[in-house]
């Protein structure tokens, strides 16, 4: 299966291999031409000096769609008992969401529930600038979450993530060709990475889930992130933005994704089929569901008080999605980078209110306010 060059400023289909990657049993590593392949050698070869861990039990035999490998994790992180919890936090199980099913879309409108929304989604934006202003090589995605526990219950709240479902940890991080849950692990990222740290905070009795994907570049390193990947990243920005200005009370939630498809379209790119945006509030997910391809059957209509999120995840290659064993990590079917972004949204009287917004203080990577 071809893959992506490897070398700097390249980003073409490739289908060589490096033959000591091979030979060591490293992810798979892709050149375009043997003359790519000699100019990144002194920066290529670094890589083999990282062998990763033998693969655990679930994964033998399974055939991964790309480079990236799981590494080893470490044990669930505790909430301190002060700490007010959802109705999952021991069991896994979200039986409230069962529950609501049957009740429609949740309407916030009173002014406490509003208060108590905002600032959830105010610590959640917080948590993820400070996530996203520790993306560096060489740090690894389980460090991310510990910083991300941390922060988050250093403000008095709960990580939504953590057991969810069982989910083991206290965000998501996706690497690369991973499109959405990926479990920080204790691979350290490389320069060239991309990584989406998806955080979702539980305070006041609500929910807050926004998203945002970085790019891994040390300004003394040569490798940089390809350039058609910076497009991906990019487009999936614009994406999220365009969908929401078309946001408003009377919007249908099925036109969402015809407004994604025409910014992704015109790079050639797919938008993933298999997850898409929700409602939040008093729980973690529940209706609306919101589909971010074309043509799709939502059902419903934006009215003040509806909260959801938007969060399009964009691939570079095919729209198809891949589980891993582990039951939670999807990753891209043809092993090519994905990106997403995500906000909380809140339907007013007159448009939609940005909960989850970049502040001043917001990390910005190259998206200025």
């Amino acid at each position: 299966m071809p893959g992506v060059c490897g070398a700097k400023d390249c980003g073409k289909e490739a289908s060589l291999q490096c033959p000591t990657c091979v030979s060591l049993h490293l992810p798979v590593s892709y050149f375009c031409s043997k003359d790519c392949f000699s100019k990144s050698w002194s920066e290529h070869k670094k890589a083999h000096g990282v062998v990763p861990p033998p693969l655990p039990d679930i994964f033998v035999g399974f055939e991964f769609t790309g480079p990236l490998r799981p590494y080893p994790i470490t044990p669930r992180r505790k909430v301190p008992d002060s700490i007010p919890k959802p109705d999952y936090y021991l069991t896994g199980v979200p039986l409230s969401e069962r529950d609501a099913k049957r009740n429609g879309i949740e309407v916030i409108k009173k002014p406490k529930d509003l208060a108590a929304l905002r600032e959830a989604c105010r610590i959640g934006r917080e948590v993820l600038d400070i996530a996203g202003a520790f993306v560096r090589a060489g740090k690894t995605t389980e460090e991310i979450d510990e910083l991300v526990h941390n922060s988050t219950i250093e403000r008095g709240a709960y990580p939504s993530p953590l057991n969810y479902r069982g989910f083991p940890k206290s965000c998501c991080t996706s690497v690369n060709e991973i499109v959405c849950h990926g479990i920080p692990d204790l691979r350290p990222l490389q320069n060239g990475d991309i990584v989406n740290v998806d955080v979702s905070v539980y305070h006041g009795g609500f929910h807050s889930d926004l998203n945002e994907t970085y790019f891994v570049e040390d300004e003394s390193s040569d490798v940089k992130v390809d350039p058609n990947t910076k497009l991906l990243v990019d487009t999936t920005y614009n994406a999220l933005y365009k969908a929401i200005e078309y946001c408003k009370p009377g919007a249908m939630y099925r036109d969402i994704g015809d407004v994604i498809h025409k910014v992704v379209k015109e790079h050639g790119f797919s938008i993933i089929r298999s997850y898409c945006g929700h409602g939040l509030g008093r729980l973690f997910h529940c209706g609306p569901n919101i589909p971010h391809y074309p043509g799709n059957k939502a059902v419903g209509v934006m009215k003040p008080g509806h909260v959801f999120t938007i969060e399009p995840m964009i691939n570079a290659g095919g729209w198809q999605d891949l589980q891993w064993p582990d039951n939670w990590t999807s990753a891209t079917k043809d092993g090519k980078p994905s990106a997403q972004f995500e906000h909380t949204l809140l339907i007013t009287d007159s448009g939609c209110e940005i909960l989850t917004a970049r502040t001043r203080g917001s990390y910005k990577d190259r998206f200025v306010l």
